[in-house]
């Protein structure tokens, strides 16, 4: 009786651990994007219902085609999906007399190496062949994982049976954060992960830290927290502040009233991506908006993005 009750335990244990999550190359991560078409170099595994002396493997060859012995011309096969590849073999056999409204199955008996790329804000940028699939999170971690300038999403990138590329964004937070198994795709090569660089918000001028900081989820950041990320304001800051925020027509000056801001008498201001938040010094005149842009530029180029340029005259 012992061994049985512990013979349950471990099977119900597997139960809850199993569901837990996922484990790594589940192909139920996967649903959310279209079924892989057959490529150069794939092995099919070719049955025919009734007919097992028909039934065998086949490659595909450098032309997309397959051959098999009772028919005299290949059979066109990349690009398809395995579903759509029965039906032309199926169709064949009836047109060739062979057999009466015949029963086929294929399936993918072995995928040829496929690359998959991993590129922007990770770590380690690379690519390396698939020769089965892998997971996004699997993807990811062979680039190292996500760089500190890495954005809100990752895009995934892959041919669609049309030829025509297919996009999918994915939340970085659903993906690690939460977990979530829709989330971690299964990659079967031929993709392109790209995890873009999050915008970045300038602050520059009369303050203890200048730099670059992210510009948070998309939704930017506001001048208080811009503030505490360049650890305060330095001696002699000014009553105001301006923003310089890219526009179609250039830069558009923004006047902030800087000192009420910080003594709750005026609402925060949200900056957003590729704002220069410039704090003047009250020593000097305004630096002018070109030569804050030639020092943004600057810092932008190096690899810490630290602005080192002083800024006041």
């Amino acid at each position: 009786m012992r061994i049985v009750a512990m013979c349950w335990l471990g099977l119900l244990a597997g139960c809850v651990f199993g569901q837990a999550r996922l484990p790594v190359g589940s192909t139920e991560t996967g649903a959310n994007l279209p079924p892989r078409p057959i490529g150069v170099g794939d092995l099919l595994s070719i049955s025919i219902y009734g007919a097992p002396e028909m039934s065998r493997t086949a490659r595909v060859s450098q032309e997309g085609s397959i051959r098999l012995p009772i028919f005299k011309k290949p059979i066109e096969a990349r690009g398809t999906i395995p579903a759509e590849l029965e039906q032309r073999v199926a169709d064949a056999l009836s047109q060739a007399g062979v057999l009466v409204d015949p029963s086929v199955v294929i399936t993918i008996a072995e995928y040829a190496t496929r690359p998959i790329r991993v590129a922007g804000a990770v770590r380690h940028p690379l690519t390396f062949d698939a020769t089965g699939p892998v997971s996004l999170l699997e993807a990811l971690t062979r680039a190292e994982g996500l760089s500190g300038d890495a954005g809100a999403d990752i895009l995934v990138t892959r041919a669609s049976l049309d030829s025509a590329a297919l996009t999918q964004r994915i939340s970085v937070k659903a993906l690690i954060e939460t977990a979530d198994p829709a989330a971690n795709l299964i990659l079967n090569g031929g993709e392109e992960v790209r995890v873009p660089e999050a915008g970045r918000v300038f602050v520059v001028g009369n303050v203890k830290k200048p730099g670059a900081f992210p510009a948070g989820d998309g939704t930017g950041i506001s001048v208080l927290k811009a503030l505490a990320l360049a650890e305060g304001l330095a001696p002699f800051s000014t009553k105001l502040a301006y923003i310089y925020r890219p526009g179609e027509g250039g830069k558009q000056e923004i006047e902030v009233a800087l000192r009420k801001i910080l003594e709750r008498k005026a609402p925060d201001v949200v900056l957003a991506a590729g704002d220069i938040f410039y704090i003047p010094d009250n020593r000097g005149g305004r630096v002018t908006a070109n030569v804050i842009e030639k020092a943004v530029a600057f810092a932008a180029g190096t690899a810490s993005g630290a602005l080192i340029l002083g800024l006041n005259r």
